[in-house]
């Protein structure tokens, strides 16, 4: 504990660091299931509510947008209000937004719209609370923590993924009374809402590595104008994009290709999360830089191979590789952020997953817009999803050719570099002790 009486992550027991990666991967998993059950119900909502595909394409991520919008402002009040109730706005969202889902009338696009976008608020405040305390927690761990943790996105979408296809193939053509299966599927989102949300009510969480170690609020924001996170910044736009836009349609456009495009998608995942627990060694080989290059050279392979798969056995393997190159991008972009300039705090991995969900939102309807232009050109369903995903692979290849240069700066200067904070003596009176 600090002179002002609030927690520092160098108090806590290992026991209770367990049990916060714990609650954070949960609220992971949450967000996850909401990605891949709405992936796979994204057809029903398009009937439903009487969408195009370039509606289709808002919907499927205007989470991206609210996630964009609350982590922006969600990481620095992750050291003004304390991690803990940036996690109760999260479980508010999720479950606000999963409800108007579920319950919302129809046809009315804008109240689906408007309910996608609040899950995403609390899919944004669960990201801007479990980045910064898992970095807070674990900092000599950053990168392999950071992946360990996210290898829950990729697990969770397996988790719903497999769970919604499940449903599908035991209950579809059943009668629920006045609900859809496609709504019964929503439901089940709320199971790791409500264990996370018990979770983290029982826990006290410490201030942020940030406020800890004594840095001022001028040093945080002078950290956000250096050039060199400003080109990083830039990426994670690149790199969200990559991996976010083209799994939002997967599901829909493999469904018409193949007949299971749900199944491609967890084929995608479960790649992902078994990469992202071995990322530590990895980037021991190469560097984190390095791993981006790779994984953004190999994403543009997989993206090639998807966009000519009319067979199921071409559709995994494609999405197989896809899921290898994917894995890394999202958290390894945070955990360089975190290493380098770890003054700016929850702040810079707030403006980081706020540009990367912007990136993922403008990808998304772009792809739905370019399916619609192909079809009205009288291209069928098929071809067109194809040629969306074609038309993804140019952003992999800018991210390959930037990292590539930086990963050779770096080797010219003596390596990839990590900056550590020392923890400040005396008070940190801007974070109170949270009960």
């Amino acid at each position: 504990m600090s002179a002002a009486g609030t927690l520092t992550a160098s108090a806590l027991t290992d026991r209770q660091k367990r049990a916060m990666f714990w609650a954070s991967s949960i609220s992971l998993i949450a967000t996850a299931m909401s990605f891949a059950i709405r992936g796979d119900i994204l057809g029903d909502l398009e009937g439903v509510h009487e969408l195009t595909k370039t509606q289709a394409g808002s919907v499927g991520n205007a989470w991206a947008l609210g996630f964009a919008l609350s982590i922006l402002f969600g990481g620095a009040l992750c050291d003004f209000i304390g991690m803990k109730r940036v996690m109760y706005l999260a479980v508010v969202g999720h479950s606000v937004g999963c409800a108007g889902i579920i319950f919302g009338p129809s046809p009315n696009f804008s109240i689906l719209f408007a309910s996608v976008l609040v899950m995403g608020i609390g899919n944004g405040m669960v990201e801007a609370a479990v980045n910064p305390l898992v970095a807070t927690i674990y900092p000599k761990e950053k990168l392999a923590k950071l992946n360990a943790l996210h290898a829950w996105f990729p697990g969770g979408i397996v988790i719903g993924g497999v769970i919604s296809y499940l449903m599908t193939q035991t209950m579809g053509g059943m009668s629920f009374g006045a609900f859809s299966l496609w709504q019964i599927k929503m439901a089940v989102i709320f199971i790791p809402i409500i264990a996370y949300a018990v979770m983290f009510a029982t826990m006290k969480l410490p201030a942020t590595e940030r406020v800890a170690s004594g840095v001022s609020n001028r040093e945080m924001w002078l950290e956000s104008v250096r050039p060199a996170f400003i080109l990083l910044f830039f990426c994670m736009a690149l790199t969200a994009a990559t991996e976010l836009g083209p799994n939002t349609w997967i599901p829909n456009i493999m469904t018409k290709a193949i007949g299971s495009g749900i199944l491609v998608l967890v084929t995608i995942n479960l790649v992902m999360a078994i990469c992202r627990l071995f990322a530590g060694p990895i980037a021991n080989a190469v560097s984190p830089v390095g791993m981006i290059f790779l994984c953004a050279v190999v994403s543009a392979i997989g993206l090639l191979a998807l966009s000519g798969a009319h067979e199921a056995w071409s559709a995994y393997l494609g999405g197989a590789i896809f899921g290898l190159g994917a894995c890394f991008l999202w958290p390894t972009m945070l955990a360089i952020t975190s290493e380098r300039f770890p003054k700016g705090g929850a702040v810079l991995l707030g403006l980081m997953g706020s540009i990367g969900n912007i990136g993922a939102f403008l990808a998304a309807p772009i792809m739905g817009r370019v399916q619609d232009f192909n079809l009205a050109k009288g291209l069928d369903e098929v071809e067109a999803g194809m040629l969306s995903l074609r038309y993804v692979i140019v952003l992999p290849i800018v991210v390959a050719v930037i990292f590539g240069a930086i990963y050779l700066w770096d080797k010219a200067h003596g390596g990839y570099k990590i900056v550590e904070l020392d923890a400040a003596e005396g008070p940190t009176p801007t974070e109170d002790a949270e009960a």
